[in-house]
């Protein structure tokens, strides 16, 4: 199979993919969502868990739990309770599982398939009883080369548990990709020109890219999920000084803005610490999305340092102040920024930047259907695909720039053990030392 740029630049930083389905450009319209998510325990002939009891007490916090480090808790915070996940089964769980596999190679798919199995035998049908499902197995004898593995979109994630519970980091990062969130990687443009631009890295503002759990998820992000409705996302139409709220902060306004960039989209974002996000981020951030798919963005970085806020640099680090693109003939410049509020001016059309007035121009609001978002489930055929085609997982060292011809999905993993052949970035590493750490 064709591995897509995104996969690529994923696999320079340490993460592995499996090629899969089609992942969706252009989102459409959404509507709030409850999903039954079922977590599943299973044991292999040859591997079981090693404190079995501690796994189970502990499985219904990590999903479900009260606190904002549960699954349900984060992702219904993050989208303004727009995404409700709730349990499908009143135990909350089922399992553990005995399958008779045994688990020398990571076998994830006859894992998945067995799992499934066991399911139908007690009478549970998939899209009926439960519309997503979590398996949960142990890692002592297994070598997977990841924590954790999803497909992209679709309703399957892997979790290959280390000690007795697995924490947001990794379950957060993979239903993300369940929502069709890829690995968000940086691009370099150094001095905020947008002809001359190199892929360098991860983003560090999102936990599907080494920002972890108080990053959240990025604007581009938030409009795949169709999360950024009701005006909060404003496509620009018309030169102007357009103001911005905090990205996860509460209440109305307009979170990110929405420009075109030839064939490709330009969204602008203002982070800011609120509620249990972003204490780490500050200032106003860029993402290129490719040919509007916005679950396959990249953050626009301006600078040559490549420090992040996740490396003890300042939370504004990866913040813009000024962007060009003469072929587009677009220009953007931050007017101001802080204390949760930032304003940007935008000149479209060849319009200059100094003859856009510094006051905010009166915009009109957009209407609901003028921000695109996306369908509410993946489809079920991608579903299918994704999870019956049996593929092992490509491993292509390497990486080139994401370019919007790559059409490719992925089921993405994300690296835990055994894989240190793929570990040879440092951030790679960083990444993978941390998400063990969490599972201790």
């Amino acid at each position: 199979m064709k591995l897509s740029a995104l996969g690529r630049i994923a696999l320079a930083t340490g993460i592995t993919v499996l090629a899969t389905a089609t992942l969706p450009g252009t989102p459409a319209a959404a509507a709030p969502v409850k999903r039954k998510m079922l977590p599943v325990l299973v044991e292999f002939s040859d591997a079981s868990f090693q404190f079995p009891d501690k796994v189970k007490a502990s499985t219904p916090d990590t999903y479900f739990g009260a606190k904002s480090d549960s699954a349900a808790s984060y992702l219904s915070e993050l989208s303004r309770g727009q995404y409700k996940l709730v349990p499908a089964v009143p135990e909350q769980f089922l399992g553990p599982i005995k399958l008779d596999l045994s688990a020398a190679g990571c076998p994830h798919g006859k894992i998945n398939q067995m799992t499934r199995d066991e399911l139908a035998k007690r009478g549970l049908v998939a899209g009926e009883d439960y519309d997503s499902i979590s398996i949960v197995f142990p890692a002592q004898k297994t070598n997977c080369p990841w924590a954790g593995l999803a497909t992209l979109p679709g309703p399957t994630t892997w979790i290959n548990l280390y000690g007795t519970a697995s924490g947001i980091d990794v379950v957060g990062h993979e239903l993300g990709h369940n929502l069709g969130f890829g690995h968000q990687g940086r691009v370099k443009c150094t001095g905020g020109n947008l002809r001359a631009c190199k892929s360098g890295g991860a983003s560090h503002t999102t936990i599907m890219a080494g920002g972890y759990r108080p990053a959240g998820f990025s604007a581009p992000e938030m409009i795949r999920a169709g999360w950024l409705n009701g005006g909060a996302s404003q496509k620009v139409t018309k030169s102007g000084v357009y103001t911005l709220r905090s990205l996860h902060g509460k209440g109305s306004g307009v979170r990110a803005l929405d420009i075109a960039l030839g064939g490709d989209r330009l969204v602008i974002e203002y982070r800011h610490a609120a509620g249990n996000f972003d204490a780490k981020l500050e200032g106003v951030h860029a993402y290129r999305v490719p040919k509007g798919s916005y679950g396959a963005s990249s953050l626009i970085d301006t600078t040559t340092a490549d420090k992040t806020a996740t490396n003890n640099a300042p939370p504004n680090a990866d913040a813009i102040t000024k962007l060009t693109d003469k072929a587009s003939k677009l220009s953007v410049a931050v007017v101001s920024s802080g204390g949760g509020q930032a304003k940007v001016k935008v000149a479209l059309n060849g319009d200059s930047l100094a003859s856009i007035d510094a006051a905010p121009t009166k915009s009109p609001s957009p209407s609901p259907s003028a921000t695109p978002t996306p369908s509410a489930s993946p489809s079920a055929n991608t579903a299918t695909e994704a999870e019956s085609d049996g593929s092992e997982p490509v491993t292509e060292l390497g990486s080139r720039e994401l370019t919007a011809d790559d059409d490719s999905s992925t089921t993405m993993p994300l690296v835990a053990g055994g894989g240190a052949a793929l570990l040879a970035a440092g951030l790679g590493f960083l990444l993978l030392k941390r998400r063990r750490g969490k599972h201790a």
